[in-house]
């Protein structure tokens, strides 16, 4: 018989009174709002919460969209939409635009939006769509948010209250900033204790948990929970505990992006109400529109291209889009990631969110999803004792797994299904480079349409919706679906409804809506409280 030492016994049941977040940046914030809104010390499940953060090292910032749930994210913490738009040189974000990506003759690329189709719980739009083989692509076929975004339309009206909507909508945002506004937020109105200081020791108690983390100030903090905010340094999580990376460079080749901030050429300037995103020859190039800038930026595959080359194509994007900028005046930064995540995210009293615990490419804008689902799920779960915390880790793992994989599976899925000929796409397109699972849904998608049971999840970072609208914008169409003349008649008229019913909505939201940048414009100009609890 097995006799647990009465140290074991003290370890696990002691309370969680003090979260130690180190390392700032969005992540950091993000989390250190997220818990200190949930559990604020005056409440009985209050816990202090302590943001340790290097002033030598600055926020990446790559990532500059966000997907809807953001908007829930900053209700949550009481943060006011128009103080962060402001606060931000924030834009609306509707989806991706796709520009390049099939290789198929006459591509004038597709777009992904956030709003899901008509009726979309109960019918699936994409089998009467492909029987009927109309020529309205599929986007614009099943929502009228397709049509919103080429005309450059706000997803909502002034008079909307803040985080309300018409069409589903996320945001575009200066990252630097929005740590500036995370941090002022929880510090002045969450009471999390921020301290500045570079760790220079970690401290392990008997059981191997973490005890403290010693700063270059001479300060020891100590805690029971540590969530490691450090970004590719990895400092907890993998310099101290030395828990594994899974790399996907076999499977998503991008590891390397050049970064630049375009200024428009007027102030009077359109801003896109989507991520524009378009192919190139060894990556992709994205460009976000903020209020007074755009954030540009080439990622690519260094194996398949150099930054001379890679830099070359950047500029010529550059050129394009905006022929009145030197590109020569601009600074463009280099940052160099390795694509892949953890093999485990939480590990005995530490877990990792935002770049410590992964990253790889920011198509589709996952980086911030994932920091808001794993802050999130720290929250709400937040272990009250040690012996707790061993379950709540068991599932924080599982959870964040399966979203890092399927999160893989999506992206490819962007690549695997284009017909471009340069080396780089015919590589991701080779069977050795493939997820077995994407594999497997491609097979049956042959035969049917995504739906509701290939991404069955409630918190799923990508509705099946999500992989319609990639799937038939970048020209996939089964060989295999099979139908009577009669099915194919009947498939025609729900579409005809369906088309005449997302157009007559698109031109009634038209003539409702005002443009992107008239929006942020009355948003500007209007004054709000600091805070909202709505």
């Amino acid at each position: 018989m097995a006799f647990r030492d009465s140290r074991d016994e003290v370890v696990m049941n002691r309370p969680t009174t003090r979260v130690v977040i180190v390392g700032g940046g969005t992540a950091g914030w993000i989390t250190a709002n997220a818990i200190a809104a949930e559990h604020r010390p005056d409440s009985p499940s209050g816990v202090q919460v302590v943001l340790v953060e290097s002033p030598d090292i600055p926020t990446i910032g790559v990532g500059e969209g966000t997907w809807p749930s953001m908007r829930m994210t900053l209700q949550r913490i009481g943060l006011s939409e128009d103080r962060m738009i402001r606060a931000c040189n924030a834009s609306f974000k509707q989806g991706t635009r796709f520009r390049g990506w099939s290789g198929r003759d006459g591509d004038d690329g597709y777009i992904h939006p956030f709003s899901l189709p008509t009726d979309y719980a109960t019918d699936n739009p994409a089998t009467s769509w492909l029987a009927s083989k109309v020529s309205v692509p599929f986007a614009h076929s099943v929502t009228p948010q397709a049509t919103l975004i080429e005309g450059g339309l706000a997803p909502k009206q002034a008079t909307t209250p803040q985080y309300a909507f018409a069409f589903n909508y996320g945001y575009h945002l200066d990252a630097g900033a929005f740590a500036d506004l995370l941090r002022q937020h929880a510090v002045e109105g969450l009471g999390v204790v921020h301290i500045e200081g570079n760790v220079e020791r970690i401290e392990a108690g008997p059981s191997g948990d973490l005890a403290a983390v010693l700063l270059s100030t001479g300060e020891r903090i100590d805690g029971e929970l540590f969530v490691d905010c450090t970004g590719q340094r990895a400092l907890l999580i993998g310099q101290h505990y030395g828990v594994g990376f899974t790399s996907v460079k076999d499977v998503l080749f991008n590891d390397t992006a050049l970064a630049v901030q375009v200024p428009y050429a007027n102030p009077d300037d359109a801003i896109a109400s989507a991520t524009q995103a378009t192919a190139e020859t060894a990556g992709w190039i994205w460009d976000i529109g903020l209020q007074t800038r755009r954030g540009v930026g080439h990622v690519y595959s260094a194996a398949h291209a150099d930054q001379s080359a890679a830099m070359a194509a950047l500029e010529r994007y550059v050129a394009r889009t905006s022929p009145g900028v030197d590109f020569a005046n601009l600074d463009v930064r280099t940052i160099s990631f390795e694509p892949g995540y953890r093999q485990t995210f939480w590990f005995r009293n530490c877990v990792a969110v935002g770049l410590s615990a992964g990253f790889v490419e920011p198509l589709e804008a996952s980086a911030l999803a994932l920091i808001e689902q794993s802050a999130s799920a720290i929250a709400t779960q937040l272990p009250r004792d040690r012996k707790v915390m061993d379950v709540v880790a068991k599932r924080f793992n599982a959870k964040l797994c399966y979203h890092w994989e399927r999160i893989v599976e999506f992206l490819k899925l962007h690549y695997v299904v284009s017909e471009r000929d340069d080396a780089y796409w015919r590589d991701h397109r080779t069977p050795a480079s493939r997820c077995a699972g994407l594999n497997d849904k491609l097979t049956l998608w042959q035969q049917q349409p995504p739906w509701h049971d290939d991404a069955p999840r409630i918190d799923e970072l990508f509705p099946s919706a999500s992989y319609q609208y990639v799937l038939y914008g970048l020209g996939f169409r089964p060989a295999d679906m099979v139908a009577d003349q009669a099915s194919v008649d009947r498939a025609r008229e729900r579409t005809r409804k369906l088309l005449y019913a997302t157009h007559s909505k698109a031109s009634q939201a038209a003539r409702m809506l005002p443009t992107n940048r008239a929006l942020l414009r009355q948003v500007a100009e209007r004054t709000t409280g600091a805070n909202c609890h709505g």
